[in-house]
């Protein structure tokens, strides 16, 4: 790749409930994709009297290249267009081949979904036509959505989960994914699951080393240990992944507490254990590379824990909702210092957008404070402002994932990971003779009038933003899609 001089303004979520606007800024990017430099201007502050001083200074961090710097090749200049809303967005909690059941879920709750939905969609991609379909098509949904990142579950099958990380791979995107592992006989059916703790574990090793093989370094694809969760694993199963993730430094995820039943169902069949999150921590299963999916019905000791052990939350609003199982605590969370990111759970979510998971998070945070004890203001500090759903979306699912010292900030030496947002200005006049808009036709449903500032701008965007509001996203200085 070529450097490259990003010019425009850029909008991140440095810390939660920030939202930091750098107007009429550049960007110098490396070849290996890295923010090597900033300039931004920022007004001069007050003059004597204390009026405004409309003069802005010039304000760099970095190192400046020289003439020489150029390498080989020419120094590219990139205008960005609208809002460069570089907090790239972190999908921390996906299901790759259940993209085709994407809104299909009827009045089913979690259990008898998965019986009905799940597993019999899943156990096709041993053909490894099927997964290729699937696979490609759920790849290329979440990058138009703007998602650099994903967390991916994907079948059972080696074959499978191994091409899907080819194509996260070809495709630039960077991804953590891992083969499920599922091997309890009395809550997997006959048609999909593990034959023996033995053959999981060789199938998971296998495709370890294979996404291993082709990004030796990590740099886009890292595997991931991946038990559905505990009620479909044996003791021996949850057992000998704990080991693996110790012995080869491997991250884990996997779901816990998301539905009543599901916690009941983990209380029967681990009766030794004190609660569903000790299950993991027993087999060495909860850790600061672990990303738990939901925890909407943890009790505050397991809260606790999980903070303890420096484990991460993927908060999926949409999928508990669309499967009844309830609301997770974000606030709650957040305020014992849990790591919290967001997960489309597609297909339990009905979107591939985190941008929706944002939307739906902050909805369900402001439904959940109807519900809250106490005084009023106990209540208010409940619900989740757009700049904290943003932050989940990005920064946020970086720290879920252990790469916010890389990645998921407008800063030096981070990553460029960035998506160009744009939103329709809506022309003088409005319409034209027929009804029709004269603004940009392809630019979505969200409409700025002239006089909304940046953070109204990106409030509107948030609440009513799309896919065609994503117009390039890049991935580690790579641009990887484009509308």
């Amino acid at each position: 790749m070529k450097k490259r001089i990003y010019a425009g303004t850029f909008i991140h979520t440095p810390t939660l409930g920030s939202l930091c606007v750098l107007e009429d800024a550049r960007m110098g990017v490396s070849e290996e994709g890295v923010i090597e430099w900033i300039e931004r201007r920022e007004r001069g502050g007050k003059e004597q009297g204390g009026e405004e001083n409309a003069e802005k200074r010039v304000v760099f961090e970095g190192r400046k290249w020289g003439d020489g710097d150029g390498g080989d090749g020419e120094i590219e200049g990139v205008e960005v267009e609208g809002m460069g809303e570089g907090d790239d967005e972190w999908d921390t909690h996906t299901h790759a081949p259940q993209l085709p059941n994407t809104g299909l879920f009827g009045n089913s709750t979690l259990l008898s979904w998965l019986t009905t939905y799940t597993f019999p969609l899943e156990s096709s991609l041993r053909s490894l036509p099927t997964a290729t379909r699937i696979y490609t098509r759920a790849v290329a949904s979440t990058l138009l959505h703007g998602t650099t990142t994903a967390a991916y579950h994907a079948t059972i099958h080696p074959a499978a989960t191994n091409l899907l990380a080819d194509i996260c791979l070809s495709r630039g995107q960077r991804a953590f994914v891992g083969r499920v592992c599922m091997d309890c006989e009395s809550t997997c059916p006959d048609f999909y699951r593990d034959e023996s703790v033995e053959t999981g574990m060789r199938d998971t090793k296998a495709v370890v080393e294979h996404i291993r093989s082709i990004d030796p370094k990590g740099e886009i694809v890292h595997p991931i240990l991946t038990p559905r969760f505990a009620p479909s694993c044996t003791a021996a199963s949850l057992s000998s992944l704990g080991q693996l993730a110790k012995d080869e430094n491997l991250p884990i995820q996997t779901h816990i507490s998301e539905n009543k039943g599901e916690v009941e169902l983990v209380r029967k069949m681990f009766p030794e254990r004190s609660s569903y999150t000790d299950v993991y921590d027993h087999y060495g299963l909860l850790g600061d590379k672990t990303i738990l999916a939901h925890a909407v019905h943890l009790s505050d000791e397991e809260v606790e824990l999980v903070n303890r052990r420096g484990a991460g939350v993927a908060h999926c609003p949409l999928s508990n909702m669309s499967l009844g199982s309830g609301i997770a605590p974000v606030r709650a969370m957040l305020d014992k210092g849990v790591k919290v990111g967001l997960g489309t759970d597609v297909s339990g979510g009905g979107s591939s957008s985190v941008l929706v998971a944002a939307r739906e998070a902050a909805g369900v945070s402001r439904l959940l404070s109807v519900f809250q004890k106490g005084e009023e203001k106990e209540k208010e500090r409940v619900k989740l402002g757009v700049e904290e759903c943003l932050y989940l979306a990005t920064r946020g699912g970086a720290e879920v994932l252990g790469l916010a010292a890389k990645v998921g900030a407008f800063e030096v030496g981070m990553q460029w990971d960035a998506q160009m947002v744009r939103v329709e200005r809506v022309k003088e006049g409005g319409e034209d003779g027929e009804g029709r808009r004269t603004g940009d036709e392809d630019s979505g449903l969200v409409q700025c009038w002239g006089k909304e500032t940046w953070e109204e701008k990106v409030a509107k965007w948030m609440y009513c933003g799309d896919d065609r509001n994503t117009r390039k996203v890049w991935v580690k200085g790579r641009l990887v899609h484009e509308r």
